[in-house]
């Protein structure tokens, strides 16, 4: 389905939820309990997506989850993590940790990104591609460049590599919620189900872990 689809679907019907009908979200089926939990903020529940920019399942669950992320009450954060080990995936972490340090990581880029990737036809296979891809979004290049290739954005990916390993991600895109819970698209899907279905059945199930979240807190 394409994202304009998907964006006159969210407009006509809103992201649904678990249905009144529906036996609770069951563990094992729709999410699992990570093996050891992670550290959380007092007060507050954070929700991570794990994702990567070339993953045509993330890039339609994307607006679906953009929507939801900003009907949260304040007391969840969200916040994404890309991931993947081959060559070209470790290039676009790259490229998604430079732009966050340099603070040009907004919504407007992050889409960009996405629909440079898969609607325009834009390899971004090595580092001159990621330069231009962010030039054309209106990045600094010199800036990026800089950040790119820095430190700290080395240790970024590391970190998010581990974070990842830690919660057992092993298929994107993927939430974990709470610091305890772990779901992913298509978790408990009714077979053949819609891309759009299966985002909003996702959904559904981190509202579920987060007033698991809250009450376990």
């Amino acid at each position: 389905m394409q994202r304009r689809e998907l964006n006159a679907l969210l407009a006509l019907g809103g992201l649904g939820g678990w249905s009144a009908t529906q036996a609770a979200p069951t563990e094992g089926r729709q999410y699992q309990r990570l093996g050891q939990p992670l550290p959380i903020a007092p007060g507050k529940v954070e929700v991570i997506e794990f994702f990567f920019y070339r993953c045509p399942h993330c890039f339609a669950f994307d607006p679906l989850l953009e929507t939801w992320v900003h009907q949260q009450p304040a007391d969840v954060s969200f916040r994404r993590v890309p991931v993947g080990q081959q060559a070209l995936l470790k290039l676009h972490q790259r490229m998604f940790y430079a732009l966050e340090a340099m603070g040009a990581m907004s919504p407007t880029v992050h889409t960009g990104i996405f629909n440079a990737l898969h609607r325009q036809g834009v390899e971004a296979n090595d580092e001159a591609g990621v330069v231009a891809l962010v030039q054309r979004l209106g990045v600094d290049p010199a800036r990026f460049r800089q950040a790119f290739n820095s430190f700290g954005v080395q240790g970024k990916l590391a970190q998010g590599t581990k974070l990842a390993e830690l919660c057992g991600v092993d298929g994107v895109p993927a939430l974990v919620v709470g610091g305890r819970f772990r779901t992913g698209l298509g978790q408990g899907s009714a077979p053949g189900s819609s891309e759009l279905a299966s985002g909003q059945q996702m959904l559904a199930v981190a509202d579920h872990l987060i007033k698991l979240a809250r009450a376990q807190a």
